[in-house]
């Protein structure tokens, strides 16, 4: 495939994924609910976790021209993060729904973070698949320059998911 059929592909299969997460979102209720449910949001908390770790220190080797390290550390972390995807459409097409408490001090806090991290995860969706791409084709240029801005924000992205799982987490009903 020519690289403007990959990108539009890319494009594409962001646009499906966000779909798919709106679609989620006004989901009624299930009446029944498996009972693993009720552990995914802490794997997602613990997939970030991991993936912030990863990205850390994959941008620490590749400073230190550890070029094979890099890829490593990035593609675990790219797996993980097709894995949270997975588990989260999951966790979500049961139409679960945990709201932050209204009389919360912190709820401004709270939501600040949350409309972040669903924001920049929306928009370093296809940063990732682009820059991965173009690493795995060898333009190496290319993807130093789309890497400039995915990396940070895929960095805080990792991050905040955590943040969020710890500030909503005692009010999880399942």
């Amino acid at each position: 495939m020519d690289n403007k059929k990959i990108t539009r592909l890319i494009y594409i299969v962001s646009a499906a994924v966000l779909g798919l997460v709106v679609l989620l979102y006004n989901l009624p209720q299930a009446e029944n609910i498996p009972a693993f449910v009720k552990h995914l949001p802490k794997l997602h908390a613990s997939i970030n976790a991991t993936c912030f770790v990863l990205l850390l220190i994959s941008l620490r080797a590749i400073k230190q021209n550890k070029v094979d390290l890099h890829k490593k550390l990035n593609l675990t972390a790219f797996t993980l993060s097709a894995l949270f995807i997975l588990s989260y459409v999951t966790y979500h097409s049961f139409g679960v729904e945990t709201k932050y408490p209204a009389d919360n001090p912190l709820r401004p806090l709270y939501f600040f973070i949350l409309v972040s991290h669903i924001i920049l995860a929306t928009i370093v969706l296809p940063l990732i698949l682009l820059s991965f791409h173009k690493a795995l084709v060898g333009d190496i240029p290319a993807h130093k320059k789309i890497t400039k801005w995915s990396m940070p924000i895929w960095i805080y992205v990792t991050f905040t998911g955590v943040v969020v799982y710890f500030m909503i987490s005692p009010y999880y009903t399942l």
